[in-house]
């Protein structure tokens, strides 16, 4: 399957909202190899193309394939303050330019410290870098990002299924930096770790989380089964699903989650390129789609899917039929799903219904 193409014009040249992407997985590789050269860090390659050859995918790998990618480049990154603020402030050039007029980016505050944190990540000596002083950095990048750019900016914090350990301070700093950016938590990693979405530290931080009012989105279904799905809506109080293919699989909870209109954070690019999704089956989205289901599309890591927002929607207008109608659907969702407050909530809708001429009775009723 080929749908990455260059230097065309983009299939939904409308304003859009993108809910689930990596901070990590989504680095310039001008900038990793800047870093790498600065810092001496080895890279696997000099130049951009062999660099991104090496980290990118053309075709499916497994899931502890795909995340190896990260250990190739995160070590010119992490532990560097100017690094740090560079990646989030060059992040929101790249999706301004995507034509996002709002997105949600997030990351680890853990995997790009060096100090304060047990392990530290990617074999780097100790530093001074600690998690706290991590989201104060991306928070200034991503808001000078947003000065700079027009479009508008919010984060949220993971906590890592194999280090429960960390997500009590995860939560902690959402709630430390929740007027600067930070607006939600979210549970990454490896879900085919037998039940971690039940390992104490986690629960303990989304209970804190529902407590003090912090957003909670959870990845879940992606390549594990419908329980880890079931598990992040009745232990973890997902109020967002990223990813959930697998939740078609179980029709109770399938159905179940329809009727609460719990979102899904789609991301069909990704889920061929990491073996969540087989081609030889029907993708999710095609039944989310005929069931009008809430769900948003979603670039996940594009540096390594070598990809772009448009990548994700050439897909699914190609392969599977979605329509110019139903990207418009999908990003009022997104926006209605989104985790703003309510105010600005309806700022970002008012903007879609104006560019997508949906005169605002009609997107009322629709509500």
């Amino acid at each position: 399957m080929q749908t990455i193409t260059k230097n065309q014009p983009p299939v939904f040249d409308k304003p859009k909202v993108e809910l689930h992407v990596h901070l990590d997985g989504a680095i310039k590789p001008e900038t990793i190899l800047y870093y790498g050269e600065r810092r001496g860090i080895p890279l696997p390659a000099n130049t951009v193309e062999k660099l991104q050859e090496i980290i990118g995918m053309d075709k499916p790998l497994s899931l502890p394939e795909f995340l190896a990618k990260f250990d190739y480049y995160m070590p010119a990154i992490a532990g560097d303050r100017e690094a740090i603020k560079r990646v989030a402030y060059e992040f929101v050039e790249m999706k301004a330019k995507e034509g996002v007029v709002y997105v949600e980016v997030r990351y680890s505050p853990h995997l790009l410290a060096n100090s304060k944190v047990e392990p530290i990540p990617w074999n780097q000596a100790e530093g001074d870098l600690t998690p706290d002083e991590v989201v104060s950095l991306v928070s200034k990048g991503l808001q000078e990002g947003e000065r700079d750019f027009n479009i508008k900016v919010r984060s949220i914090l993971c906590c890592m299924r194999h280090m429960p350990n960390w997500s009590p301070e995860v939560v902690e700093l959402c709630k430390k930096y929740r007027h600067q950016t930070v607006v939600a938590i979210d549970l990454a990693g490896d879900e085919t770790i037998e039940d971690s979405s039940l390992f104490t530290g986690h629960v303990q931080a989304y209970e804190e989380a529902v407590k003090s009012g912090i957003h909670r989105t959870v990845h879940a279904g992606e390549v594990g089964p419908p329980k880890v799905v079931q598990q992040a809506v009745d232990v973890l109080h997902a109020e967002r699903i990223g990813h959930g293919y697998h939740t078609l699989e179980d029709p109770t909870l399938y159905n179940k989650l329809l009727k609460e209109d719990m979102h899904f954070e789609v991301c069909p690019w990704s889920s061929y390129l990491t073996g969540a999704w087989k081609p030889d089956t029907q993708h999710a989205v095609i039944r989310f789609k005929d069931d009008k289901a809430n769900y948003s599309l979603n670039t996940d890591d594009p540096l390594i899917f070598k990809s772009t927002i448009d990548t994700d929607y050439r897909m699914v207008k190609t392969k599977m039929g979605l329509t110019e109608e139903e990207f418009m659907r999908l990003n009022i969702n997104a926006a209605k799903s989104s985790f703003l407050p309510d105010n600005e909530k309806k700022e970002l809708l008012d903007l879609l219904y104006k560019a997508y001429q949906i005169p605002q009775s009609t997107s009322r009723e629709s509500e």
